[in-house]
């Protein structure tokens, strides 16, 4: 049997590319494959698309269809399932950070097994990953309750058998087949890929295919019918009508030519499965960890060479060098970042924001470059009656009251530009229109037409009942009505129609259709003769009276909320699948400055050089297809920029993958969810407003978690180097080292609930490795300078000089590193001066104060003996004092040096 869907693909893009242009080159040959396959089917006559099929007009058989269900399969695209929660816990572990500390566990491990540091990595490990795990796996199953919109059964024509009378059935969507007969009407998403075979006053929307906003007329003629080119966009094809459309109204029938992954859907869905391209995220993690390690691989062997070159004991400068590895790594980094991305999340979920992976956070705090499709993000996915004018282009509310006849009338489901003309119009209207008009026949809409009438009886005001007169009217496509007239209405005058009148009324009808507007004629004519039928050819010698003017009307908030963006450093480009006059317009309304707009055929011959630097020139990008989508993000990212991507529809879905955050929304279809990392349940840009600026704190207060430690821990290390070298005995024991980092870092875990500063949150923010490391040399060393100092305080003035004294001079320096370490983090959150022009949130407050009095009784404490320490004298406190504020000092000294010399802090 011969079917018009060979379910094996033709060879797929060659070996040899990188992974992501791979893909890409897939998507691109799969979605061609498809179209060729499907615009050859519209070519085809009906009855011969049936033969190809091995099918009839009274359907496939019950048998026939089951045989067909085994040999194609279901009726469904492949997509990206969530994966195993034991694969999915796995996932969350696979961090550089961790990586760092089971390292160093383990290393530990074999040094001492009964080291109490293991166990305090290895917590630190366990629950960071548990964490990051469950926000996770819960956001996901949150988003899996979305799907909620997907039609389960369709109508189909089948026979129990050869001969036997045909009966519409409802058999479930994924049971469709090719050859099916499948009967649609107002409200169905079409199952399959269908080559129309009868159809009535059909309008489908193919926004979610498109990305075009108004709904479209299908019929069952071939463009040779017509007169009129073939498409080559299967899309674009008048007989066609492709999965994941919809039908606005009319009904129809139609044989399937395609499923599930044959379908031009499907084609796209075949390639948007599988391991997802690396993000901004993903590359700054992996930076910032190999620059830690780095830091660990110069510090840790110099740290054991001096120490066992000046002690003399190889063994406990090796435990020494580990300790120090310790303290340089900020262990508690990944359970920071877990926490503040699980916090961001919890709080975007209050503002209708579900996140799926809890990077994409930090990815839309850093994103610069938003995309976006227009229809229902910067317009309200309706449609409605925008202008009704005259033909000089003149507001004329007779337009409207013949177009009103038109609507209100007709018998037929109305489409949404007739609901448009119909909710234009009061109640009180309506009455009066019942009052003084009756239907009297109609001539419906045909696809070769293009337009529709009614035929009214009007009951004209006069002496007794009146007189009765029947009028003709005509609502449909300029060119079509146009070619029917013989007279135009002039400001009250009905006049001839001469040659160059037509030309300035078909010249009004432009200028609209230019400003984005889709245009609608209006004539009329009163029939000399009443009669009760009428056909046709009495759609002739009618009056033009004017034109309706239709269009999806920009948001209210629109051009408030891309205000937002562009003040928080988001450009915003709209690409749309919608032709280029519909964009520009609605960009221009809404604020958007709209330059030249680029359509999605000139960026086909243009390698990604080109394309990258017209991309970052362009703001609007129109008639562009899925994988043009793509590139276009693409070109964006390598050009040095975190791009998000909002869309909806099929055609969004490679493109939400191939951004830095891909963000849809709870109606979008299936496929655009599943390749989201974000999805609003509002499609609202000041919804996105709010998570950038959610992003951007939850980025922030990780990097001031990293540059305080590290920092800090950097200058720690530095001074052991110093005191290494010069003192007779371990300036601090590795038991004790462990214990200040152990109370510091648990006084970081309220870093996540930290507030930013309103300067910070202006801009994007991004992962920078190089200036990590610069602000560790630049800052670190500054506590160095004090440590040193207390160092000869407790030599010089508390006599701790030699190895008897040893334990006094190691708990002076814990207490004093320890505050220090702890006002640090006041020092360095903010670029202000703390306390004053910037205070922490209260959880940091709280935690710093803990973490204080921990230090200062310790050494008092029970655990003093076990620990190494002993109990300092009253005369040591006053020294801490003044070595502590002198720090705050010079830190803030330092401080703004580095702003001045570098332009940032944070």
């Amino acid at each position: 049997m011969t079917m018009l869907t060979p379910r094996t693909p033709s060879p797929l893009a060659p070996p040899g590319r990188g992974r992501r242009e791979r893909k890409a080159a897939e998507l691109a040959l799969r979605t061609r494959l498809a179209a060729e396959r499907l615009t050859a089917a519209g070519a085809r006559p009906a009855a011969e698309v049936l033969r190809a099929a091995d099918s009839s007009a009274d359907g496939l058989t019950h048998a026939e269809a089951a045989r067909r269900l085994e040999r194609h399969g279901p009726n469904a695209v492949a997509r990206e399932r969530a994966p195993r929660w034991y694969l999915q816990l796995a996932k969350a572990y696979a961090n550089p950070f961790i990586a760092v500390l089971v390292l160093l566990a383990a290393v530990m491990y074999a040094q001492d097994p009964a080291d109490p540091g293991v166990v305090i990595l290895s917590v630190m490990v366990g629950v960071s990953g548990l964490l990051r795990f469950w926000q996770e796996f819960r956001s996901g199953r949150a988003a899996d309750a979305l799907k909620r919109l997907v039609t389960t059964t369709c109508a189909v024509r089948r026979r129990a058998g050869g001969g036997c009378v045909p009966t519409t059935v409802e058999v479930p969507v994924d049971r469709v087949v090719p050859g099916d007969l499948v009967k649609l009407a107002a409200g169905d998403l079409v199952p399959a890929d269908l080559r129309l075979v009868a159809s009535k006053d059909l309008m489908v929307s193919q926004a979610a295919l498109s990305g075009e906003s108004l709904p479209v007329a299908k019929a069952d003629v071939r463009p040779d019918d017509l007169g009129r080119p073939g498409a080559d966009d299967p899309v674009e094809a008048e007989n066609l009508a492709l999965m994941g459309t919809s039908v606005t109204s009319g009904t129809a029938t139609g044989v399937v030519v395609a499923t599930g992954c044959d379908t031009y859907f499907g084609s796209m869905a075949g390639s948007l499965v599988g391991e997802r391209p690396q993000t901004n995220f993903d590359t700054g993690v992996r930076k910032v960890g190999f620059l830690l390690v780095r830091f660990m691989l110069v510090m840790v062997p110099v740290v054991f060479v001096v120490n066992g070159v000046t002690k003399g004991d190889w063994d406990e400068a090796l435990l020494f060098g580990i300790a120090v590895a310790v303290g340089l790594t900020p262990e508690m980094l990944p359970m920071v970042v877990s926490a503040n991305l699980a916090r961001g999340a919890v709080a975007m979920s209050r503002r209708k924001v579900v996140v799926k992976r809890l990077n994409a956070i930090q990815n839309l705090g850093a994103m610069d470059v938003l995309c976006t499709d227009k229809t229902g993000t910067l317009t309200e996915d309706r449609i409605v009656l925008d202008r009704c004018l005259d033909v000089h282009g003149e507001a004329d509310e007779e337009v409207l009251e013949y177009g009103y006849l038109n609507a209100h009338f007709q018998t037929g489901l109305r489409n949404l530009m007739d609901r448009a003309v119909v909710d234009r119009v009061g109640e009180a209207e309506e009455v009066v229109v019942d009052a003084r008009f009756s239907m009297v026949d109609e001539i419906p809409f045909d696809f070769a037409r293009r337009r529709m009438s009614v035929v009214l009886a009007r009951t004209s005001p006069g002496d007794g009942a009146g007189r009765t007169e029947h009028v003709v009217i005509t609502k449909g496509a300029v060119e079509e009505v146009l070619d029917r007239c013989t007279h135009l209405l002039d400001r009250g005058r009905t006049v001839g129609l001469t040659g160059r009148l037509r030309r300035d009324a078909a010249r009004v009808a432009e200028e609209n259709n230019r400003q984005g507007l889709r245009v609608l004629a209006v004539a009329t004519r009163t029939v000399a003769v009443p009669r009760d039928t009428y056909t046709v050819a009495d759609e002739d010698g009618l009056t033009l009276v004017g034109f309706l003017a239709f269009l999806d009307p920009p948001k209210a908030d629109a051009a408030r909320a891309l205000r937002g963006l562009a003040d928080k450093g988001i450009a915003v480009k709209v690409v749309t699948g919608d032709n280029d006059l519909v964009a520009a317009r609605v960009c221009a309304d809404v604020g958007l400055d709209v330059g030249r707009v680029v359509l999605g055929a000139e960026t086909e011959a243009l390698d990604e050089g080109a394309l990258r630097a017209l991309a970052a020139g362009t703001t609007v990008f129109a008639k562009v297809n899925p994988v043009q989508k793509a590139r276009i993000v693409r070109a964006l990212r390598s050009g040095g920029h975190t791009v998000g991507f909002l869309g909806d529809g099929i055609n969004d879905a490679a493109a939400l993958r191939d951004a830095d955050v891909g963000i849809s929304v709870d109606t979008a279809v299936d496929i655009a969810k599943e390749s989201a990392d974000i999805i609003l349940l509002e499609k609202d840009l000041t919804v996105l407003e709010q998570g950038v600026l959610q992003g951007r704190t939850t980025f922030g207060n990780t990097v001031k978690y990293i540059k305080m430690t590290a920092s800090s821990n950097f200058g720690n290390v530095f001074s052991v180097l110093v005191a290494s070298a010069f003192i007779p005995f371990q300036p601090m024991p590795a038991i004790m080292l462990l214990v200040q980092n152990l109370v510091y870092d648990l006084a970081q875990l309220a870093t996540p609930w930290d507030r930013m500063d309103e300067e910070y949150l202006r801009r994007p923010r991004n992962w920078d490795a190089r200036g990590i490391g610069r602000f560790m040399v630049a800052i670190g060393p500054v506590s160095s300078v004090f440590d040193i100092s207390m160092f000869l305080v407790m030599w010089h003035v508390f006599g701790a000089d030699s190895e008897a004294d040893q334990a006094l001079f190691q708990s002076g320096w814990f207490v004093e590193g320890l505050l220090s370490q702890t006002l640090i983090v006041h020092m360095i959150r903010t670029r202000k001066i703390p306390f004053v022009q910037s205070r922490a949130s209260w959880p940091v407050m709280a935690a710093t104060v803990l973490a204080v009095l921990t230090g200062l009784w310790l050494p008092f404490s029970p655990l003093a003996a076990p620990l190494g320490f002993v109990a300092l004298p009253a005369g040591y406190f006053p020294w801490l004092i003044g070595v502590l504020l002198a720090y705050c000092t010079l830190t803030q000294f330092a401080k703004n040096r580095y702003v001045r010399r570098f332009g940032g802090w944070l």
